[in-house]
């Protein structure tokens, strides 16, 4: 029998004898008595405005968190943030002005055979002479962005929130003494004399000569250690760590110690600027009779865990080469 041919009171007569008739005196629902009976999530009941942002930020590919929700939450556990020094650029140029090449063609590079027992330790300039021309430190440190100076005084505000304001001197002093040390052994074991063998190794950093025992293994003529270069053309000065051979590739060294695993080389921040900066000094500096395309970072751990070592081949050295120019021109500008 066909619906459409069926006598429309009948059929609503007889779907009624079949339902639930509490639910004709809920507002005439059709809920049957067949129909299975809805289960009541534990869920029901939880205030999902009050959870919806710990939802987003569990459920998102991106952290909720801003730099200025972050400021919000520290002003709150630590108190209010100290302000630094307006940003050296508002609004960083993409390319420099002077694209001063990263080599030096009027240098001629002579096949001589070099001391490896005593490499090139040349001092900076003292005096005024010294004064007049800006470090590489100086010049990354004066050239931040604004969020790298905000994740900074970040750190800052939590270490001595957690350490005191002596305590955070005195860990920052600790770190430095570390890393002195840690640099001085490094000399030893790559320039070994014996000036150095009544030197025993500091507990301080047995665990960073561990580290790096493997990354020594590769590297051969040594030609600088702890050693100042100088751009006489763009006017900077720098320290370079260490030039020497790494698995045949003469590369500015510059060795670093962390608490964190750095595994990539966007871990290290700056210090692949640091080590082009180095680079292009050492190949303008006449006191060095070669020229050099490679860099080298080798960051060292306390526990003894493997180094990472980051290479830098030419390619990259120039990239981060035209990062430097941008920096010493943005600090040259607001000079």
């Amino acid at each position: 029998m066909l619906i459409s041919h069926t006598n429309p009171r009948w059929l609503v007569s007889t779907l009624l004898k079949h339902c639930n008739t509490s639910s004709v005196y809920r507002g005439f629902s059709t809920s049957c008595a067949w129909t299975s009976k809805k289960k009541t999530s534990p869920y029901g009941a939880v205030d999902t405005e009050r959870y919806s942002s710990l939802v987003k930020a569990v459920v998102s590919r991106v952290s909720s968190q801003t730099p200025s929700s972050l400021e919000e939450e520290d002003a709150k556990l630590y108190g209010p943030i100290v302000k630094s020094k307006a940003s050296l650029h508002k609004s960083a140029p993409v390319v420099p002005k002077n694209l001063h090449p990263i080599m030096n063609e009027g240098k001629a590079t002579l096949a001589v055979e070099y001391n490896l027992e005593k490499p090139a330790r040349l001092l900076l300039p003292k005096g005024s002479e010294r004064s007049a021309v800006p470090s590489v430190t100086r010049i990354l440190k004066q050239t931040m962005s604004p969020e790298q100076l905000f994740y900074l005084e970040r750190w800052k505000r939590r270490m001595v929130a957690e350490l005191g304001e002596e305590g955070f001197q005195a860990y920052s002093a600790n770190l430095f003494e570390q890393g002195k040390l840690f640099h001085a052994a490094l000399e030893r074991a790559l320039v070994p004399s014996d000036a150095h063998e009544d030197t025993e190794h500091n507990e301080d950093t047995a665990g960073y000569l561990e580290s790096v025992q493997h990354v020594l293994d590769d590297i051969s003529e040594v030609r600088a250690i702890e050693s100042a270069v100088q751009h006489h053309h763009l006017s900077y000065v720098g320290i370079v760590d260490c030039v020497a051979r790494y698995r045949g590739a003469l590369c500015a060294i510059d060795w670093k110690t962390s608490e964190k695993s750095k595994p990539f080389l966007h871990n290290t921040f700056d210090n692949p600027i640091q080590v082009a900066a180095y680079v292009g000094a050492l190949n303008s500096d006449d006191n060095y009779n070669y020229q050099i395309k490679n860099g080298l970072i080798v960051v060292a751990y306390k526990d003894g865990s493997q180094a990472h070592p980051h290479f830098l081949d030419f390619e990259k050295v120039t990239q981060y080469w035209e990062k430097w120019l941008l920096r010493l021109q943005i600090y040259l500008e607001k000079k």
